[in-house]
């Protein structure tokens, strides 16, 4: 058996966990025990389903689809706005339990982590028992419940993390790989979207087991040689990638999309970019830092993850500045092909105020500023779904996305590859 032993932890439907949170402790009801999303104003055209409660996904509504769609299908459905300033202190409190169990904990997301625990069974001798601790405080002390996957590698924590939810410990060691994951449909695998697995599906291929199981000669007729390794693989269970605990003077700020169609003009993609720097902006401006580098990544359908950074002349907190840099480098560095991911991060983070000063007066630039001022004021009192650009909509209904923000700290250059 390996050495090495690793925990996903993820907290369940977190969104929707941290909002009744929120709301228990203001009076309100549980919105975990009942049909309820979170999201935008209803009556709002751009209004979104960010989140859904398992109660409400019974009534087939789903994550991204319009407000109004989903009260149709479920009238008495309740409506949380939603509030990232909360969420972040969630986010914070239960990645600090986790921290607690090893020196070596990875952020994959505001909403999850992977803690690698090899070599601690000196002192945390029962890893099952460690896992249902570690859930049991963080259900205990905050009020919300996480679900942990343990594994050999960070592949397969991942998917038993997945396995039945919510509030529950799973294993996937090497030897419970065909028993367990591999009669599951070849789309819950991880990465594998809903084109690849569409792809899969055509050559009859629709459990991960029958994908375990094809040769890699006939997967690279279905897919790159990187794609066909990575998924042959991937089914299998095979997984090398550490466990990458940060360094402090990494903090930064991110957030990345993964898009379901794929992105293939620079007029979809500048949108998503617009909505992101609108995103990590705010949340750099709300601690008070100001980056000194913009950096894009984008992921093509061979899995294949390209980035740009620019450092800039002066630090900055506007939006717009930030949102024109990160459109030069997509203009620099994308040559057209097919994306199904875009990110972008804020890094080289200043936090001592200092801004140098022009001699030559910039009007726009302060106009920018009074612009990103009340659209941070106006989000801070409403939620983030009170408002949003015109610029970051899509009238044409082309994008149909899966947007998952990270407004945490700790910028994960490996995000999306184990």
């Amino acid at each position: 058996m390996s050495d090495c032993l690793i925990f996903h932890i993820d907290v369940n439907s977190a969104f929707v966990s941290w909002s009744a949170v929120e709301q228990l402790h203001n009076g309100g009801p549980d919105l975990r025990e009942i049909p309820s999303i979170v999201g935008g104003d209803p009556n709002s055209r751009t209004g979104i389903v960010a989140a859904k409660s398992i109660p409400a996904k019974k009534y087939g509504i789903t994550t991204g689809e319009p407000v109004s769609m989903a009260l149709r299908k479920c009238p008495n459905l309740v409506i949380a706005r939603s509030n990232f300033d909360w969420y972040v202190k969630c986010s914070r409190a239960f990645k600090a339990i986790c921290q607690e169990y090893t020196p070596t904990m990875q952020s994959f997301s505001i909403d999850e982590v992977f803690l690698d625990m090899s070599g601690m069974h000196l002192i945390y001798p029962d890893p099952i028992k460690t896992a249902y601790e570690i859930k049991d405080r963080i259900k205990n002390e905050l009020g919300f419940t996480v679900n942990v996957g343990i594994a050999e590698n960070k592949l397969c924590a991942k998917m038993a993390s997945d396995f039945e939810k919510p509030d529950k410990v799973h294993t996937l060691f090497p030897d419970e790989i065909a028993k367990k994951m591999w009669p599951l449909p070849v789309g819950e695998l991880f990465t594998c979207g809903k084109a690849s697995a569409a792809r899969l599906n055509s050559y009859n291929i629709k459990t991960i087991g029958a994908l375990a199981n094809t040769s890699l000669e006939q997967l690279m007729l279905i897919f790159s040689e990187r794609g066909a390794i990575h998924f042959h693989n991937y089914a299998n269970g095979i997984d090398d990638s550490p466990v990458i605990d940060e360094p402090e003077d990494a903090k930064g700020y991110s957030a990345e999309t993964t898009v379901e169609d794929d992105l293939v003009d620079l007029e979809s993609i500048n949108r998503i970019l617009l909505a992101q720097a609108d995103i990590v902006a705010a949340r750099m401006r709300a601690d008070e830092g100001k980056c000194r580098c913009v950096g894009v990544t984008f992921r093509n359908l061979d899995f294949v993850n390209k980035s740009h950074q620019k450092k800039l002349p002066d630090s900055t907190d506007v939006t717009d500045v930030i949102f024109k840099t990160a459109k030069e480098l997509i203009r620099e560095s994308w040559h057209g092909e097919p994306l199904r991911l875009i990110g972008l991060s804020l890094t080289d983070i200043d936090r001592d105020g200092f801004e140098q000063l022009s001699l030559f007066e910039d009007t726009d630039k302060e106009k920018r500023k009074a612009l990103d001022s009340t659209l941070d004021l106006i989000r801070g009192k409403f939620g983030n779904a009170a408002i949003q650009r015109a610029s970051t909509i899509d009238t044409s209904g082309r994008i149909n996305r899966k947007f998952k923000a990270e407004q945490n700290n700790d910028i994960e250059n490996n995000k999306g590859h184990l």
